[in-house]
């Protein structure tokens, strides 16, 4: 049986990684990570407001027209009215003659009590109607 060389079988037991090695890998790893994942979530979080402004702005212009449309004849204020889903709707107007002034929020009900609440409201549009003879 021929004699190994004793340096040659040294390096092939210790060719693995070394505890400081794998530290430093590690935290290198965490610091690159940890403000990506930051980003990530501030992204999404951004994301969704975007989304919900965008629905409550779709859902009041749609209001909006409805209350045109039927300014024919009277309609009546749909306060907390369920538009889509949690969304909810409040119209308002000044009962001004000829011209009157309406005005449609709407927002997400993110505490679930199915009333529309001033900080709730993700977007207020107004117009004028004329009564028509």
């Amino acid at each position: 049986m021929p004699v190994k060389n004793l340096k040659s079988g040294i390096k092939s037991r210790h060719a693995g990684l070394t505890i400081t090695e794998v530290i430093v890998a590690s935290a290198l790893l965490v610091i690159a990570l940890v403000p990506i994942l930051k980003a990530l979530t501030a992204a999404h979080v951004g994301t969704v407001a975007i989304e919900r402004k965008t629905v409550s702005l779709t859902l009041a212009e749609a209001k909006l027209n409805e209350i045109r449309a039927r300014s024919i004849y009277n309609y009546t204020n749909s306060n907390g009215t369920s538009l889509d889903g949690s969304y909810l709707c409040k119209v308002v107007d000044d009962l001004g003659d000829p011209l009157k002034k309406v005005t449609v929020s709407v927002g997400c009900d993110l505490n679930g009590n199915s009333q529309l609440e001033d900080d709730e409201v993700e977007v207020t549009l107004a117009s004028y109607i004329a009564r028509r003879i």
